[in-house]
């Protein structure tokens, strides 16, 4: 349940941060100081050439991450249903520190001096429109798949009557054991996609979060196959067909 302290984070900061972002990108502003020594700490120097799309898609993958953080959010306080488990104190760390990161790495794939005072030009390209739609494709499956685990622990009523784990059938769990896993993996790639698929950067956050929810999704694997003789045994671990 404390993975709830992340998305709190997430939607304070990242929509912090979209703000700012916002006011450059709408009203010439310059970001502040801070945020463009940042800039420059991490290798990104000013331009002053028009780089493109590249402002409008950035603008655009910081409005998804902060509205994946909200929804996450809302799911953690109104739909999961949590059990007694914990959480190490190092991955704690680690996981606020991360969402206070990904977010200020979406905002440095843009130059510090925004666009000079130039009114954004908004031109929506055929990656945009593909990234978006495998976005609100994979945020739907997983919130059904986040419901149907939720609803294991509900009563008809929907009233929480057990904590204890159960099989879950319904949705991508007929194919995999982590469908939420894998969707959190389609809503990074899908990002990654609206950045025009050519940013290094972000797909080093897509194979982070690949690598880190492939082996939760292992050990979550091997837990139902350990605790449910009855298990069924076609389905993966976190890739239909593939792992």
């Amino acid at each position: 349940r404390w993975f709830t302290h992340f998305y709190v984070v997430s939607v304070l900061w990242n929509g912090f941060l979209l703000i700012w972002l916002l006011r450059a990108e709408f009203l010439g502003e310059s970001l502040p100081s801070w945020i463009q020594d940042m800039h420059h700490a991490l290798g990104r120097d000013s331009q002053s050439e028009d780089t493109g799309n590249e402002h409008f898609s950035a603008l655009l993958v910081l409005l998804l991450l902060w509205l994946h953080s909200c929804r996450r959010l809302a799911e953690c306080l109104w739909t999961s249903v949590f059990s007694s488990g914990v959480i190490h104190i190092v991955q704690y760390c680690f996981g606020l520190g991360y969402y206070i990161a990904v977010g200020s790495t979406v905002l440095c794939q843009v130059p510090t001096n925004v666009r000079n005072g130039k009114e954004l030009s908004v031109q929506i390209c055929w990656y945009h429109i593909i990234g978006v739609m495998m976005y609100i494709w994979a945020s739907l499956h997983q919130h059904r798949c986040l419901a149907i685990l939720a609803n294991l622990r509900k009563s008809r009523s929907g009233k929480v009557v057990s904590l204890s784990h159960s099989v879950p059938f319904g949705d991508w769990f007929e194919s995999v054991s982590c469908p939420h896993y894998f969707a959190e993996l389609l809503i990074y790639v899908s990002m990654a996609i609206t950045l025009g698929i050519h940013n290094v950067t972000w797909w080093c956050v897509v194979m982070y979060v690949l690598f880190n929810q492939a082996l939760a999704a292992v050990l979550c694997h091997e837990f139902y196959l350990k605790s449910f003789s009855s298990y069924p045994k076609h389905r993966k671990a976190f890739i239909p067909f593939v792992f």
